[in-house]
């Protein structure tokens, strides 16, 4: 664990003491399980995002993204009546579709990331409501798929089953980022791309499969929120869902300009973000301050990301000075 994941637990902690002694209800087991829940929800949606940031790129669709698979997997389960299973596989196919789309623009086309994304901001939410008639999606009355509505929004000994898919998905993926040749090749084109590209590295299908792996991960957040709200309105559904994931990549680590950022960083932005959340509603702040919030843990992730980089450069010169003057030869 670096210096800022220990920093951001020490927080984390802090600021859970904080809220439990102004109103101990935070600290009740089905306050401590809804929040858990929420942590995968919004966990999973996280780290497709972060793996996006590190090479330097950004994923602002993904709110979309979870209104329009989420609806089209209710409708084939609950309207079309296929089987879930079956269903399922196809909404990761069109997450992988998606993300494969956007990295294919990005590195062939030379479009920039924003760009892409922003029109995919549009483009998939508007999908979602022409394709609903600018209605709902939702379970008729007594529709029940138990073995689905287990691995999604059941419990497993009291621990919500969505926040052991997390932990299950972060141990993935601390691997893959962490402990393979992939992971390596993310920091080294976050870094520098180009210097990567000279170094051998084959830089646009890694920046492609950083959005596959982005896309297969939202479509699979979008199952989950699915089955925890069992109704979609495709104008609000998932509205603002990229804040929330690039503040929890920020807030762990990741740098906006890419090549930063650890896996227990931003789980640990997911959990801060949403004991905030949760301190909001429990300190009975206006939940019209919410997004307020959310502006201002951005901004001051970004500032203490910023400030840091400029001190840790600093030590770095002033390092390899002392270095220069210490190896000199004296006259």
């Amino acid at each position: 664990m670096s210096k800022k994941d220990l920093g951001l637990l020490i927080l984390i902690l802090v600021v859970g003491a904080v809220v439990a002694i102004i109103n101990p209800r935070f600290l009740l087991p089905i306050n401590l399980a809804n929040t858990s829940n929420l942590i995968g929800l919004f966990g999973i949606l996280s780290i497709g995002q972060a793996f996006v940031i590190i090479t330097g790129g950004i994923e602002l669709s993904v709110g979309s993204v979870v209104a329009l698979l989420g609806t089209l997997f209710i409708d084939f389960i609950a309207v079309r009546e296929m089987e879930w299973p079956l269903a399922f596989v196809l909404i990761i196919v069109l997450g992988a579709i998606i993300g494969l789309a956007h990295g294919w623009l990005i590195t062939r086309l030379k479009l920039q990331p924003f760009v892409v994304t922003l029109c995919g901001l549009l483009i998939y939410r508007g999908v979602a409501r022409f394709y609903t008639g600018d209605g709902t999606a939702g379970f008729a009355f007594g529709q029940n798929f138990p073995d689905l509505e287990f691995l999604t929004a059941g419990r497993s000994y009291g621990v919500p089953n969505s926040f052991i898919a997390l932990i299950v998905i972060s141990i993935v993926m601390w691997v893959v980022l962490h402990r393979s040749v992939f992971g390596r090749y993310l920091y080294a084109i976050g870094k520098n791309e180009e210097a990567a590209k000279y170094s051998g590295i084959r830089t646009g299908r890694v920046v492609i499969a950083a959005y596959v792996i982005c896309g297969v991960l939202t479509a699979l957040s979008a199952i989950y929120f699915a089955m925890y709200t069992r109704s979609i309105s495709p104008a609000s559904h998932g509205q603002f869902y990229e804040l929330y994931a690039i503040a929890a990549a920020v807030l762990g680590g990741f740098s906006l300009r890419g090549g930063e950022g650890s896996l227990i960083g931003v789980l640990l932005g997911t959990v801060l973000l949403q004991e905030l959340q949760n301190l909001v509603n429990l300190l009975g702040i206006p939940s019209s301050l919410n997004f307020a919030v959310m502006g201002g843990v951005i901004l001051i992730g970004v500032l203490v990301d910023q400030q840091w980089g400029v001190f840790r450069e600093r030590r770095l010169m002033l390092d390899a000075t002392r270095k220069g003057a210490a190896g000199a030869p004296a006259e």
